[in-house]
């Protein structure tokens, strides 16, 4: 383009532009005689709530101050400046709300049914209030909070103002719903009872609110065990109100009394298993209990008192039949084998302390000796306490008759009849008298002879343990040819010749009676020589 059409375009713009500016001129200046040049210059109706101040424009608007129309906005919408004060409220939260003019967003001039809020309720971002939808808030639709023909902001906030029909509890616990209820569901409660001077611990945190706070009745509910559990006390009142220093929360059967601690009397073994009233039929608090196993136990005491009232000595508290006296140790007569299983009153007949028991044997077991005394006192030297008849010990060559040989294998009954051992006859006669070929006319001391090996084996020396020394013929007979008749005990045998030879003497004793005088022994006829 040339630089002349350009001078000559410029020159026609601003000829138009004056043109336009005088019929302006013009314009004002008769609406300003007409008075209403404000209506020439406004962009349209406001809607109707801003009717009434249509006319004023400085009601919205202030001569060359756009930035003061905030400010008469806000002076105007009081509730809405007290959010942006306060920073609450839909308009509180905005991001950037400072630089934010409010025309931005509400724009006006656009007739009497113009939709000023420009609310999109389908995209509306309620956390950006000070009610976040959540839970089953979430799901409700905005006509159950928002009533029609009232301002968003005038919905209520507390849980009262939607939800007093659904309070079971008729304000009983104030208004503040939501310190036991959440938005998920109305029945599902989170109120922390730890935070009042009664927590529920245990099975308390199980029960129903209506257990304790019966017909909604929330202050000054009883904490004392008794007033719920007075049903339960079996005690029946008699131990007090104060259950909780022996019951717990966790349940009513279990009890935390430290009897050892708190009483002289430990419960131990089956005393622990007891129930309290076994012993206490009083009141536990006044009544002074003996601590005497007797005081209970009387009935059970199988001594009759002989034995006095410490029975904790012998017995235990895990059962009475279990003794735990220790006789060994406290006594010098230790209980062993079967003394271990007899019963005290078996030995122990007269009152403990005061009796004197003998030690002896005897003394117990006189009725048990079949012997008859024959053995003496001392049972121990054969018997022991594994058994009366149990492995007996004696030692039979202590005795006067010592077994040897074949006797040490023979049992006692073979020898002994009865136990009366004392009556046995030590003489070999006595048992070998159908063994005995001499019959007893060598006596009855068989062991002179004889040996304990074997009854044939026999050895005896005529000539050194007589005074008759068997030589000549004599050396040659047999034992039955001088020893003829029984005899008993020791053999008196006569040595004199006319014992045996009375008949061989032909001298019919006119020559006397020592034959050995002329005749030798080995031969009647020969004779000595009378040199």
């Amino acid at each position: 383009m040339s630089r002349v059409t350009h001078r000559s375009r410029s020159r026609s713009l601003r000829r138009a532009g004056w043109r336009i500016l005088s019929l302006a001129v013009v314009l004002l200046s008769s609406a300003a005689r007409a008075g209403d040049w404000k209506t020439l210059v406004m962009p349209g109706p406001v809607i109707a709530g801003h009717a009434k101040i249509e006319a004023d424009c400085a009601s919205c608007h202030q001569a060359l101050r756009a930035e003061a129309q905030r400010e008469l906005c806000v002076d105007c919408h009081k509730a809405v400046g007290a959010d942006l004060e306060s920073q609450r409220g839909y308009h509180g939260r905005l991001t950037d709300v400072d630089r934010v003019a409010c025309r931005d967003c509400h724009t006006e001039h656009k007739g009497r049914e113009a939709d000023v809020l420009g609310l999109d309720r389908d995209a509306f971002d309620h956390r950006k209030t000070d009610f976040s939808l959540r839970g089953a808030h979430a799901s409700l639709t905005c006509e159950r909070c928002h009533a029609a023909g009232q301002r968003f902001s005038e919905a209520a906030s507390a849980c009262i103002g939607c939800h007093r029909d659904d309070d079971p509890h008729r304000q009983g616990l104030g208004e503040a719903c939501g310190d036991c209820h959440q938005e998920t569901s109305w029945n599902r409660a989170r109120f922390e009872h730890a935070a009042t001077a009664f927590p529920l611990k245990g099975s308390h945190a199980q029960v129903q609110c209506a257990a304790c706070h019966v017909n909604e009745r929330y202050k000054k509910t009883p904490t004392s065990c008794a007033s719920c559990h007075g049903i339960d006390d079996s005690h029946r009142g008699r131990l007090g109100a104060a259950c909780g220093d022996c019951h717990d929360s966790v349940s009513w059967k279990k009890t935390r009394f430290d009897h050892g601690s708190k009483t002289r009397f430990p419960l131990t073994g089956a005393h622990r298993e007891l129930a309290c009233r076994s012993c206490h039929r009083q009141d536990a608090f006044d009544e002074k209990l003996p601590l005497e196993c007797g005081t209970c136990h009387r009935l059970d005491d199988d001594h009759r008192g002989r034995n006095g009232p410490r029975c904790g000595d012998c017995h235990t508290s895990q059962s009475w039949k279990s003794s735990r006296f220790q006789h060994d140790r406290k006594t010098r007569f230790p209980l062993r084998g079967l003394h271990g299983e007899v019963r005290c009153d078996a030995c122990h007949k007269g009152t403990l302390g005061k009796e004197r028991i003998s030690m002896n044997c005897y003394s117990c077991h006189r009725a048990d000796d079949a012997h008859e005394g024959q053995e003496g006192r001392d049972c121990a030297g054969c018997h022991d306490e594994r058994g009366w008849a149990d492995q007996v010990s004696f030692d039979h060559g202590l005795t006067k008759f010592p077994l040897l040989g074949l006797h040490a294998l023979v049992s006692c009954e073979d020898c002994h009849r009865s136990q009366r051992f004392a009556d046995a006859d030590p003489n070999c006669s006595s048992c070998h008298a159908t063994d005995d070929h001499h019959e007893t006319r060598l006596g009855d001391d068989c062991g002179r002879c004889h040996v304990p090996n074997s009854w044939r084996v026999w050895s005896f020396d005529h000539d050194t343990q007589t005074s008759f020394s068997l030589h000549g013929a004599h050396e040659g007979l047999a034992c039955r040819a001088c020893h003829s008749e029984p005899t008993r005990g020791r053999v008196q045998q006569s040595r004199r010749c006319e014992t045996c030879h009375t008949e061989d003497d032909v001298h019919r004793g006119s020559f006397g009676r020592s034959c050995g005088q002329c005749h030798v022994d080995t031969s009647w006829r020969e004779l000595r020589s009378m040199r």
